[in-house]
């Protein structure tokens, strides 16, 4: 895929990202036993992780940022959001997901540190 489709991508997915995490209230969901928010938060900083590092933005630049979101967002929503608390465990799901967008990054075929014309 073209760095620019990637670009694009990369927007959509902080924006989804941005929208899941400071939403006013979190949707309830019952799904059995089955963490659906953990698995959630780890998908909304994957996915950004992927797709900003292929638009070619810097790996690490882009580890270190989502990283601390992942920080930063549950104390936004425990400190500023009324219908919102913060939770560690969303910490350890995001920080998760992190690793899930560096290890897709590294098994996924092409290099997205190299440099080539789209």
């Amino acid at each position: 895929m073209p760095r620019s489709a990637w670009s694009g991508a990369a927007v959509v997915a902080v924006i989804v990202q941005l929208a899941v995490l400071y939403a006013p209230r979190a949707p309830q969901v019952d799904a059995g036993g089955v963490p659906i928010d953990k698995l959630v938060h780890a998908l909304v900083f994957a996915v950004p992780v992927i797709a900003l590092v292929r638009a070619g933005l810097p790996r690490g630049w882009v580890v270190g940022v989502m990283a601390s979101h992942a920080v930063l967002s549950e104390l936004v929503q425990a400190a500023l959001l009324p219908g919102r608390s913060g939770d560690p465990g969303d910490v350890v799901a995001d920080l998760v997901g992190v690793a899930i967008g560096v290890a897709v990054l590294a098994w996924a075929p092409g290099d997205a540190r190299r440099t080539r014309p789209d």
